[in-house]
């Protein structure tokens, strides 16, 4: 009998092995990968329409050629060139659709969670490592620009893979074909991400600074070879294509709010870092607040545990706050994008301190709380997605509701606001330019303020040309300033009577008979 007790036990303790071993860090990881993959892929092959950011890309994409892409980009536009040159080459190999435009952020996106399981197994330990993969996987905009024609996807990859670079030049007895290697993919990484000369620059110093004791000379004259080529690189990158960016009054208008107003702005530092965690960061409400706790908790666990290790993580942003103190780089919400996977391993770090040292009644529960509340809104987003991918102005619905109905004598209007999707939709659809008038202007710049009597005047001077037709389709995307939308629709039905109305997520169109 007490063997029969004793092959149970070994089976149970087996059973219980087994089931520890499946929520292992390691297993937990590579789940939470393959979710964090599934979604992107999802979001990618939803195929939503180009937006009003993406068509203006897209079209210097489509317009241009490879050498054309070094100059100013036409609709104060800024992306990296090399971004631009792999974009390119996307839709000549696979022709010029969504799929194509996006395929480059989609695979940064995907080879991000690898990379950062990467980073994160060299600064974090047993289960911080998947709480930190989970932030990353489901957070907001990490995942929305995975999927964006936009270069903050690849800046996220980028970083990555400049940081793990970095640890192995620190780490490895550096021989001429590592010299030259090295050299060679920081000096690339340059050309394919603005911010990368900042992960670069913080990291490569603080390593090399945190190392300096315990390195030999030899090593130091060898990774200031590479560094040196690093340099050389950026400079000739910032007097080719980056340059033309500062000089743009239209952009740094724009990104006014990203800069201090003068190099003693302290509360600007802290306002800033605080808008960091709200936007790219993706926390609301409360827990803004929370992450923001985590983060210093974090940032105290990893001082007392490594303090090399907080440094080293917290210098691609001191580099990218002193570039912004020199107005050269905007500290601002999806620009910053590239700076989010460091903040979210102090967040892990501080979350798994709290479960781990029993928090402050001596229980891991506050520590479970903080991780709960955290990533409750997250993941639950992340995983509605799965069923119901992100939209945002899907104009190629309206296009197609107006081709579909749209009789020969019919006259079709685009407002000014969605005439660049229109645009780079319209001969997909088989419209000629002179198949359809572009609305006039915006006199204020996108603004967004309430129409002056001078922008009214304009617009109704604008729809009086369309006088006289029966049939006249107004399409309308990235239509988001009210006064407009409501200004137009009452002037239209003063001076005519709608017939028909097709309206989907961010664009609408309506049928007017104004004869």
């Amino acid at each position: 009998m007490s063997q029969d007790i004793l092959i149970n036990s070994n089976k149970d303790s087996n059973s219980n092995q087994k089931y520890l071993n499946l929520f292992s860090p390691q297993n937990l990881s590579w789940i939470i990968i393959g979710f964090g993959i599934a979604i992107r892929l999802v979001q990618y092959l939803y195929n939503r329409s180009l937006w009003a950011d993406e068509a203006v890309l897209a079209l210097n994409i489509v317009n241009r050629s490879y050498l054309e892409l070094l100059q100013p980009l036409d609709y104060d536009q800024g992306a990296p060139f090399g971004f631009l040159i792999i974009e390119k080459f996307a839709i000549q190999i696979f022709g010029n659709n969504e799929y194509a435009l996006r395929l480059f952020p989609l695979l940064s996106g995907i080879i991000s969670l690898l990379l950062f399981y990467q980073l994160a197994k060299r600064y974090l330990n047993g289960y911080a490592i998947p709480i930190a993969l989970a932030f990353f996987v489901s957070l907001k905009h990490l995942l929305y620009y995975a999927t964006e024609l936009k270069q903050y996807s690849s800046d996220v990859a980028i970083a990555l893979f400049s940081s793990l670079m970095v640890i192995e030049i620190c780490r490895k007895r550096l021989n001429i074909t590592k010299i030259i290697l090295f050299s060679l993919l920081g000096a690339l990484t340059i050309w394919f991400s603005h911010p990368a000369i900042f992960v670069l620059a913080g990291l490569g110093t603080s390593q090399l600074v945190m190392n300096a004791s315990k390195t030999k000379k030899s090593q130091i004259f060898k990774i200031f070879l590479i560094y040196s080529s690093w340099l050389i690189s950026f400079a000739i990158f910032y007097f080719v294509s980056v340059q033309s960016l500062n000089d743009n009054s239209d952009l740094m208008t724009s990104w006014k709010n990203g800069f201090p107003s003068s190099f003693y702005d302290i509360n600007w530092v802290f306002n800033a870092l605080g808008k960091f965690f709200y936007k790219p960061l993706g926390f609301v409400g409360i827990t803004d607040g929370l992450a923001i706790f985590a983060f210093i908790v974090g940032s105290i666990s990893l001082f007392q545990r490594q303090k090399n290790k907080l440094f080293i993580l917290l210098s691609p942003l001191i580099a990218t706050l002193f570039a912004s103190f020199l107005h050269k780089f905007p500290f601002r919400n999806r620009l910053v994008l590239f700076l989010t996977p460091f903040f979210i391993l102090l967040i892990a770090e501080g979350i798994d301190y709290l479960i781990q040292r029993r928090g402050f009644k001596k229980t891991f529960i506050p520590g479970l709380v903080l991780l709960t509340v955290l990533l409750f809104h997250p993941v639950t987003t992340a995983s509605n997605l799965l069923i119901k991918p992100y939209q945002r102005e899907e104009i190629k619905q309206v296009i197609n509701y107006v081709k579909s109905n749209q009789q020969p004598e019919d006259t079709i209007y685009i407002f000014q606001r969605g005439h660049y999707q229109f645009l780079y939709y319209a001969e997909k659809y088989g419209y000629k330019p002179d198949d359809y008038i572009i609305g006039v202007d915006d006199l204020d710049k996108y603004d967004g303020k309430k129409l002056s009597a001078a922008e009214e005047e304009r617009y109704e001077q604008d729809l009086n040309k369309l006088r006289g037709n029966k049939r006249v389709w107004l399409i309308f995307s990235h239509a988001h300033v009210g006064s407009e939308n409501e200004m137009m629709k009452s002037y239209l039905d003063k001076i005519g009577k709608k017939i028909d109305l097709f309206e989907t997520v961010g664009a609408f169109v309506y049928l007017y008979d104004l004869s």
